[in-house]
């Protein structure tokens, strides 16, 4: 099974659990897909869906789309876009972030977000 897939699966199962609308029929439904599809996709028998439609099941699910994509081994447009504007900038930086611990990144992140830098 696929991380995204076996991901969702979990999810979506906990979900339904204390709630009746996260069957998968009606989940796929509301994501505009086949309940067949995302049985495979559940199943890893077929590849992630398309960024609109991972980001339809995050939000169907309360899920963050940036973690579901990247399960999925996609990342979403407006990040693509950021990259390419100063690809050799972001390459690096997320180099030189990969090796950093989390708090150190969420430091970052905070202080870039508050302009305090």
């Amino acid at each position: 099974m696929n991380e995204f897939g076996s991901y969702f699966r979990k999810r979506r199962e906990e979900r339904r659990q204390s709630d009746r609308r996260f069957s998968l029929r009606q989940v796929a439904t509301r994501a505009g897909i086949e309940p067949s599809y995302l049985s495979k996709v559940e199943r890893g028998e077929e590849a992630p869906p398309s960024e609109r439609t991972i980001c339809a099941l995050a939000e169907d699910l309360g899920e963050d789309p940036d973690l579901l994509l990247a399960l999925g081994g996609k990342v979403s447009r407006d990040l693509q876009l950021a990259i390419l504007r100063r690809p050799q900038l972001f390459a690096q930086l997320i180099r030189e972030l990969n090796d950093l611990p989390d708090h150190a990144v969420l430091r970052l992140v905070r202080e870039v977000r508050d302009g305090a830098w």
